[in-house]
């Protein structure tokens, strides 16, 4: 077995309940799922964060997710799926595709203003336009 998980789901080595793939991309069921149906969409190749994924792959990942997310709506009479890429907890980019029933489903714990009683709000995180000017200065894409 090779140290990245992901990798051992891709070629085999470890199990996973898969409900989807092709010669490139898994798709499989989260052992430790947000909500009921949530999957994990991954490169069979070891690919450790989502902006070395090549375009053309991360278009597949995202078409199979919407896939997937009509699906989830169907199967779960949801409004919502959220989709996203992550790859903090495993560093093999993979993107979670799972129904939302709530808000909070898909929230950072900065949104936590009171953890006692679970308060979420955003006000504490606004922030004004001088700084967002800044930020976008930084992250303009010419």
């Amino acid at each position: 077995m090779t140290v990245c998980p992901f990798c051992d789901i891709a070629d085999k080595s470890a199990s996973a309940v898969i409900v989807w793939e092709d010669s490139d991309i898994v798709a499989f069921l989260d052992t430790r799922p947000i909500r009921k149906g949530h999957c994990l969409i991954i490169p069979k190749r070891h690919i450790e964060s989502f902006e070395e994924v090549p375009s053309d792959l991360a278009a597949r990942m995202m078409a199979l997710g919407q896939r997937l997310a009509r699906r989830m709506k169907a199967i779960y009479k949801v409004d919502r799926v959220a989709f996203l890429f992550a790859g903090s907890d495993v560093p093999h980019t993979h993107a979670h595709v799972f129904p939302m029933y709530e808000k909070m489903d898909i929230t950072s714990a900065r949104y936590i203003l009171n953890p006692e009683n679970l308060q979420f709000g955003s006000s504490h995180l606004k922030v004004d336009e001088k700084g967002l000017v800044g930020i976008e200065s930084e992250l303009r894409l010419d």
